[in-house]
């Protein structure tokens, strides 16, 4: 039996002529690229991120980095220690705040976790301390080392800023707010770490600070020592899995309306590639690989 030459194949296929064939390419292209010039078009433009803790080196590199990935977009880091970033951002006078508490008036994005370590001198022998204690110890209650199992001195507490974004999360989650006892008040993480070095005696003095200089002290073979706090070391892997209760969100703060650079940045800050500068200094979210 005869096989008809049509029905060799069950698709028929057109013959395009050459014209319409790149017609069909050009537009096939413009659909692939037009994702592409619509980002160029939202990352271009200024933004100004305020903030007034400890956060800027890892805001200026992740400020740095985003810029030369995006050539017309210029970003602004104000860090002034007596600055308030969220109401620079509610005033219009910035459009993203760095901070560790959420406004119920902002949107927020999470960056990073940041440990709140104890810092002692090297010599205080004191092996460990229950979030109770740490609370006895800054408001003033605990007076003497010994009391804890420490050596026979006074306990010297180094005050951090009240405008900082450490002791205000360090107050609530340790039940102190406005109860810290007075002490000698230090802003820079460098200058509370050589005063707990080089307090005479030793042994006395004590201070809360992130937990990213504080380890990269103790790395750096500077005579400090961090306290364990109910049982549990201060490291990354605690803090990330909430182990090691006395730790703080890392959020950037913006408007609920908040524009296309906005969007952009934090986006960056929270993809694999801002992470791992994140991770430079805190705890990120994501791992790092």
């Amino acid at each position: 039996m005869a096989v008809s030459p049509f029905v060799r194949s069950s698709v028929s296929v057109p013959i395009v002529p050459s014209v319409m064939r790149t017609a069909l390419a050009l537009c096939l292209l413009v659909a692939a690229i037009s994702p592409q010039l619509a980002l160029a078009q939202e990352v271009s433009g200024s933004l100004a991120i305020a903030g007034n803790g400890p956060e800027f080196p890892v805001i200026e590199k992740l400020a740095r980095t985003f810029e030369k990935a995006h050539p017309r977009a210029y970003l602004d880091v104000i860090w002034e220690n007596n600055s308030k970033p969220v109401d620079m951002v509610k005033a219009g006078q910035a459009q993203i705040a760095v901070t560790g508490s959420e406004d119920p008036d902002l949107q927020g994005a999470q960056i990073a976790w940041d440990g709140i370590v104890v810092m002692v001198n090297m010599s205080n022998h004191t092996k460990e301390v229950t979030t109770q204690q740490v609370a006895e110890i800054f408001s003033g209650k605990v007076q003497l080392w010994s009391d804890l199992g420490g050596p026979d001195t006074k306990v010297l507490i180094i005050d951090r800023p009240r405008n900082g974004n450490v002791r205000d999360t360090f107050e609530r989650q340790i039940g102190v707010t406005g109860k810290i006892a007075s002490g000698k008040v230090l802003g820079p993480d460098e200058k509370a770490i050589k005063t707990v070095v080089g307090t005479l005696p030793p042994q006395s003095a004590v201070t809360f600070i992130s937990m990213g200089p504080a380890l990269e002290a103790v790395a750096s073979g500077v005579a400090v020592r961090l306290l364990p706090v109910d049982k549990v070391e201060p490291e990354k892997p605690t803090v990330k899995d909430g182990r090691y209760k006395l730790r703080r969100p890392v959020l950037l703060l913006s408007k609920k309306t908040a524009d296309p650079l906005v969007r952009a940045f934090t986006a960056f800050a929270t993809s694999p590639d801002g992470q791992k500068i994140v991770d430079e200094w805190y705890t990120p979210l994501l791992e790092s690989k």
